[in-house]
C-alpha cells in the first residue's frame, strides 16, 4: 500500500465501535492515543485549534526523548481534558483521516478516553450534574421558582459557592431561567397546507432542545415567526428529552443511549411521515446527524431521522432554491457580524446562514469561521474559562471590525452558548457591548414581523 501525504478524498467517519468490550479496555485506548499522538506530533497542524495540541505537544518536548514515548501515559489524560469535542480538527486540519491508512480520528480517540474515564469513575458527580440539562431545567416555567433562582444565581456568594461546589467558574456567563418555556408557550401555526417542494418537505417538527426550551424560547418563537411568514404548517415533537451531547462529552455513552431510546423512536414517526425535523441548535442537530447514527450503524429509525434532521438554515435555504421562500425582507441590518460555530460547521452544509443574511438589503455580513471557545460546559468550568476566553480572543478581534473599518450593529451565531460567550469576550477585552441577537432573531427582524 502506497502511503501519501494528506487525503485526496473528503473524510469520511467510521462507527463507534462502543459496545464493543476493547472500546472501554484502558490499556488498548492508550496505545491507540499513543499511535495517534505521534502521528500528530510529526504533523502540529492543528497547534492552534484547541488547547488539546499545545498541551500534547508541550509534554513531548519537555519528555526526556522529546518524542511521544518519553511521555506518561498517565498524562495523557491532560490532553482528553482539553478536548471538547468540536471536531473541528478532523474537519479542517488533519490531512490523515480515513480514508488514509493512518486513520486519523482524533475526536473520537478522544471520546473513547473520555468513556474510559467515565466508566472508571473518573468523572465528578458536579460535572456530571452540569450535563444533566434536564435536570436543571425543570424548574423553568414555576414563577416563584424562577425568580427566585435567577435573583439568587447572580449573586457574589451565590457564585463562589457555584464555583466551589459545582466548578461553575464565578467569571462565566451562566444563562437565567425563562419564565415561561418554550414547550409551554408553543402556539399553533397559522398555515394548515403543507406545500412539499423539489428536495424540501412542506411540513416542519421542531425539537425545541433542552436550551431553547428552557433559556431562550425567544429563539424559538423566533423560528415559529419565520414559519409562519412563509406558510410553513409546524408542529412540536410530542415528547422529547435532551439530545445527548452534554453527555457524550463526558463519555457518559450509557446516558446518550437513554436519551436515544426517548427520542429516537418519536422522531422516527415524524420522519416517517414527511417531516422536516430542525432545532435551532447547531449541537443538537449534530447528534441527530452524525453522532447517534454513528453509535447505531444498523438502526434504520435512526438512519432515518438523521435523514429527516435539518439545520433551520439549511432547510431555509433549500426552500429558496425550490421557490418557496419570501424574499422580500423589509428592515435592514445593518453590520453584522456573524460566527459560525463549530457544529454547524461539521454538518457540512455550508455557509447557509450567511447565504440568507446576505439577501437582506443594505445588510453587510462579516463572517467568522473560528471557534469561540465556549465548548458547550467547557467554557464555564473554572480551571477551563480563562482558556476559553482566551480562545476567544482572535474571534472576538475578527468580529470587532467589519471590513471597511466599522463596528457591527449586531453580532450574532447560531450557537446560543457560544453567542454568549462571544459578547462577554466583547465586556471583558473592552471592545464595546455590541446588541448579541441569535440568526434567527435577525431574520424575523429583517422580514419586519417585530
Amino acid at each position: 500500500m502506497t502511503i501519501v501525504e494528506g487525503n485526496l478524498q473528503a473524510p469520511t467517519r467510521h462507527s463507534i465501535d462502543w459496545k464493543n468490550p476493547l472500546f472501554h479496555n484502558e490499556e488498548a485506548c492508550l496505545s491507540e492515543l499513543e499511535r495517534i499522538f505521534d502521528i500528530c506530533h510529526g504533523c502540529r497542524r492543528c497547534l492552534s485549534l484547541c488547547g488539546s495540541f499545545p498541551t500534547l505537544f508541550d509534554l513531548i518536548d519537555a519528555s526526556p526523548s522529546a518524542e511521544v514515548n518519553g511521555v506518561s501515559k498517565g498524562d495523557y489524560w491532560s490532553v482528553v481534558d482539553h478536548c471538547y469535542l468540536c471536531d473541528l480538527c478532523y474537519l479542517t486540519k488533519c490531512p490523515y483521516t480515513p480514508p488514509h491508512p493512518w486513520n486519523v480520528d482524533f475526536p473520537h480517540a478522544m471520546l473513547r478516553a473520555k468513556a474510559v474515564k467515565f466508566q472508571k469513575g473518573g468523572v465528578k458527580s458536579s460535572e456530571q450534574f452540569l450535563a444533566s440539562t434536564d435536570q436543571h431545567g425543570q424548574f423553568a416555567g414555576i414563577p416563584i421558582v424562577v425568580e427566585a433562582f435567577n435573583a439568587l444565581q447572580n449573586t457574589k456568594v451565590a457564585r463562589q459557592v457555584m464555583e466551589s461546589l459545582l466548578g461553575v467558574d464565578k467569571k462565566a456567563w451562566i444563562p437565567e431561567l425563562a419564565r415561561q418555556t418554550f414547550r409551554d408557550t408553543f402556539p399553533k401555526c397559522k398555515t394548515k397546507t403543507a406545500i412539499n417542494g423539489a428536495t424540501t418537505p412542506g411540513k416542519v417538527l421542531i425539537y425545541s432542545t433542552c436550551y431553547i426550551n428552557y433559556y431562550e424560547p425567544g429563539i424559538g418563537h423566533d423560528l415559529l415567526s419565520i414559519l409562519d411568514h412563509n406558510d410553513i404548517p409546524y408542529e412540536l415533537v410530542s415528547k422529547e428529552k435532551c439530545c445527548g451531547m452534554p453527555k457524550l462529552e463526558l463519555g457518559d455513552l450509557e446516558s446518550v443511549n437513554e436519551s436515544k431510546v426517548v427520542n429516537i423512536p418519536i422522531l422516527a414517526r415524524y420522519a416517517a411521515q414527511g417531516y422536516a425535523i430542525l432545532s435551532a441548535v447547531p449541537s443538537c442537530t449534530l447528534m441527530f446527524k452524525q453522532e447517534i447514527p454513528l453509535m447505531y450503524p444498523e438502526d434504520g429509525e435512526v438512519q432515518a431521522v438523521k435523514n429527516a434532521v435539518w439545520d433551520p438554515f439549511e432547510y431555509l435555504m433549500a426552500r429558496k432554491r425550490d421557490g418557496l421562500l419570501k424574499t422580500e425582507f423589509p428592515v435592514s441590518l445593518g453590520n453584522v457580524s456573524y460566527q459560525m460555530p463549530c457544529h454547524g460547521r461539521v454538518q457540512k452544509i455550508g455557509r447557509k446562514t450567511e447565504e440568507m443574511l446576505k439577501m437582506i438589503p443594505n445588510t453587510q455580513v462579516n463572517t467568522v469561521e473560528r471557534c469561540s471557545g465556549h465548548g458547550g460546559t467547557f467554557g464555564v468550568k473554572k480551571g477551563f474559562h480563562d482558556e476559553a476566553m482566551q480562545m476567544g480572543k482572535p474571534v472576538i478581534k475578527a468580529m470587532a471590525e467589519m471590513k471597511d473599518g466599522a463596528r457591527p450593529d449586531f453580532i450574532s451565531s447560531d450557537c446560543p452558548l457560544g453567542g454568549q460567550h462571544i459578547k462577554q469576550g466583547f465586556e471583558v477585552s473592552g471592545l464595546g457591548q455590541p446588541k448579541l441577537k441569535h440568526p434567527l432573531s435577525l431574520v424575523k427582524r429583517a422580514y419586519g414581523l417585530l
